[in-house]
This record gives structure tokens, sequence and C-alpha cells, in this order.
């Protein structure tokens, strides 16, 4: 009678209990299981000697980065890939700053991130039997989803701060951004491969659905780490595909055009830029 499968009593009750995060105890006592977040300190702006934002992309193609879009058999194993953790805490009106840009000036509603993510394609017989009088055969709709397993790619906003009063290197992660196929490219012979982005996500907003949600782990069943906990310490494999330089903001394609090579170079300079931004501040 409790999340644990081994005191169910029913697979319908074990999943209702976790639906609603609690579980009953020895005592047949309800008990909450739900966390909260562990909250950010307080950074006055006096504190922060040196920042940087930078954009970055996580491939799920790497195997580091696969437990983000794997999932458990929702029974012994309770996990969801990333992409459905937040679709359903947008549906659920748990999560509300999901925003259509990485600016994070037009909101989304779960509506529009589901009209963006589907696609009813209607073939021409379906028409034909109304105008000739007859009852339509709904098989002439194909309607296209994107899926869990179609979500190959993230994207992340985040900030890096040199914290004075700790005398050290920070982050501290700001929006991330689901990245799919095109909805009207599905079920076409025109379907390139590219990804766009679906929706993005402020990510102090999605803290507390993220805490309660456990990421897969193939090696332990049993496993309570969270998508909070990974992403809080960058437990990803990502390359920066823009940021703040001397160019600007900019992304590295814009002014390294049609070079893999040197982009792939400019990410790793960015990034150990920012590592001996912490360096210099101490032989400063």
């Amino acid at each position: 009678m409790a999340q644990n499968v081994l005191n169910a009593v029913t697979p319908e009750q074990l999943r209702r209990d976790r639906e609603n995060k609690t579980r009953v105890d020895e005592a047949g006592d309800t008990v909450s299981t739900a966390q909260d977040p562990m909250k950010y300190g307080f950074i006055e702006d006096k504190d922060v000697l040196w920042s940087k934002v930078v954009w970055e992309v996580i491939d799920l193609n790497e195997r580091l980065n696969q437990p983000y879009y794997k999932s458990g058999d929702e029974l012994v194993q309770n996990s969801k890939s990333l992409y459905d953790v937040l679709v359903d805490g947008v549906r659920n009106k748990k999560i509300k700053e999901v925003y259509d840009d990485e600016f994070f000036q037009t909101k989304m509603t779960y509506e529009q991130i589901m009209a963006r993510n589907e696609k009813k394609d209607t073939q021409q017989y379906y028409y034909d039997m109304i105008a000739a009088g007859e009852k339509p055969d709904d098989a002439a709709i194909f309607n296209y989803k994107i899926k869990s397993d179609d979500i190959k790619m993230i994207k992340t906003k985040g900030l890096w701060y040199i914290d004075r009063r700790l005398g050290e290197l920070k982050y501290r992660l700001l929006g991330l951004a689901i990245m799919g196929p095109d909805a009207q490219s599905l079920g076409t012979e025109f379907t390139d491969g590219t990804f766009v982005d679906l929706f993005w996500i402020w990510y102090p907003d999605a803290r507390n659905v993220l805490v309660n949600a456990t990421v897969f782990n193939p090696s332990n069943s049993n496993s309570a780490i969270t998508y909070d906990e990974m992403l809080n310490a960058r437990r990803f494999s990502s390359v920066i595909y823009k940021a703040q330089t001397m160019y600007g903001t900019k992304m590295i394609e814009d002014y390294i055009p049609n070079d893999s090579k040197g982009q792939l170079e400019e990410h790793h300079k960015i990034r150990n830029s920012i590592i001996q931004s912490e360096a210099d501040m101490w032989n400063y």
C-alpha cells in the first residue's frame, strides 16, 4: 500500500498513490511523499563579480544524456522522460511559465503546445464522400503526434557567474527548451531531419515538478535521483551554440559559418574562458 511496488495491493492503487505523491505507512497512515526543491540562495547584484549567459544544446543520442529521454515501465521503475514530465506539468497547471521564445516574452498555453506538437491530415476522399452525400470514413483522417521518442535534443539557457562571497564560479539554469521535429512535416516526404523549439520553460517555475520526477536508471530501478538534481548538477554533455562574446550575443554559426570543426573549437574556447575567469579572479 505504498509507492514501493513490494507493498502494492493493486497496480491501480500503486499508480494512484504515485500520482498523488502519497503512500500508506506500516501503521496505515497516509503520508505525503512530495518533495520541495532546495532553495537557491539570494544573490545581491554587488556579489556578482562576473557573469556570462550561455546557450547550450544537449544531444540525447549521447550515452550520458540518454536518461533524459528514456522511461521506466511505470510500475517497478516509476520514471518518465523529461519531455513527458514537462508536458504533464503544463497540462496539470503545475508549470505555468511556458514560452515560445528563449527570451521568455511570449507565453504559451497547453493547448498551443499541443497544436504545435500535433498534426491532423485529412485525405481528399474524405471530402469526396461528403460531397457525394455519403457518410465520411474516419479512417481517412490521419493523426500525427510528436512522442517522447521523437525528442532528441534539449536546449538550455544558463548564467555562469562568480559569487564574491563564496569566491567561486557558479552556474544557474534559467530555462530549457524541448526540441523535436516540425509536426507539419510528419507523414510527408518533406521531413529533413531538422529540429525546432517546441516550447521554452522558465526553469525556476518547473523545479517543484522536476524535483518529484525520478530519472531513468538502467542500473538501479529503485534510484531516487530527480531531474532537478541532474540538471542543477549539470549531469549532461552539451555543446555551446550561443554566448556573449566579443561579437555580441550571437550564435556561433553566425560568425563561423559552414565550419563544424571551427564551431566546435569556438565552443571549447568559450568554455575554457569561463573556467579561466575563476582563476583570473584569484590571480587578480
